[in-house]
């Protein structure tokens, strides 16, 4: 096999991709908006959409990423072992997410339901005798939160750079996902400190590890950034958003709601993303 030159792309290209990293991880802030100004969580709303989340990403990964990545890595390889480098590449990136969620405590999980309820229901004797466990619950779910996001980072800004319909899709699933990680991170930050605009900064915060997961990865890649590379980069980004679905997203759903608003949320997701396939096919 011939070498192979490195992939180009130009700075608004790279700034779009940024841009829509940076914007599906900073929604861990409207998590904390929704907590801090409403009563009452709206449990199906957000099961709805966390399945209809779901339902893109595990559309998207199998109909559009795991292609287009066979077809970069057939077109590099000249049909070698394509489909299983690509297969390959696949499972490692769900091993990579895998790996990830294994090393954070059971304690920090930051999709361990939390409710807006809860804010209101601690009195202020109880925050005071809870407030060192409560902030260092609040603060590892925080890092939890930042672990996750890094590799969901990657995921959006290559899937941007190869196609920015695509980008724009995942983008919003993972926005969607983000939001009660927020609610995760600021509740018992607000129970440990009594205050709502740290609980809301720290929640905040947590959400930019996505799009520095974006850059730090884009730069240890950049060099070897090949068709061939970027095939089996973007086939990980399947595995990612795959692992990301069957593990966070439905089983969170499925704790805020119903098992069948979860369904029509799920078939919802895949309906619009095969739908824009049919009406928008230069888009994708």
């Amino acid at each position: 096999m011939q070498k192979e030159t490195t992939m180009d792309f130009t700075t608004g290209e790279l700034l779009f991709a940024f841009l829509l990293t940076l914007g599906a991880g900073l929604s861990t802030g409207i998590g904390s908006a929704i907590a801090f100004f409403t009563k009452k969580t709206n449990e199906s709303f957000l099961s709805i959409a966390l399945g209809f989340s779901a339902g893109v990403m595990i559309y998207l990964s199998f109909v559009e990423i795991f292609p287009e990545a066979l077809e970069s890595i057939e077109e590099a390889s000249g049909g070698v072992n394509a489909y299983l480098i690509t297969t390959l590449a696949f499972f490692g990136g769900v091993g990579i997410t895998m790996l990830i969620d294994r090393l954070v405590p059971d304690v920090a999980n930051p999709h361990e339901i939390k409710s807006v309820e809860e804010m209101e229901e601690a009195s202020p004797e109880q925050i005071r005798q809870k407030e060192k466990a409560l902030m260092r619950m609040g603060m590892f779910t925080a890092l939890a939160i930042a672990l996750h996001n890094f590799p969901e980072g990657l995921a959006t800004f290559i899937a941007a750079l190869e196609n920015p319909a695509l980008g724009v899709s995942i983008a919003i699933a993972i926005a969607i996902h983000n939001i009660p990680e927020g609610i995760a991170v600021s509740v018992p930050i607000f129970y440990a400190t009594g205050s709502r605009k740290k609980a809301f900064a720290y929640s905040f915060l947590s959400g930019l590890a996505e799009p520095v997961g974006a850059v730090v990865g884009f730069f240890i890649l950049f060099t070897i950034l090949t068709p061939m590379t970027f095939g089996i980069v973007f086939a990980g980004v399947g595995g990612i958003m795959v692992y990301i679905a069957l593990d966070e997203l439905l089983p969170t759903a499925e704790k805020y709601g119903r098992h069948h608003l979860v369904i029509y949320g799920l078939i919802a997701g895949m309906a619009l993303m095969a739908f824009s396939l049919i009406i928008l096919p230069s888009g994708f």
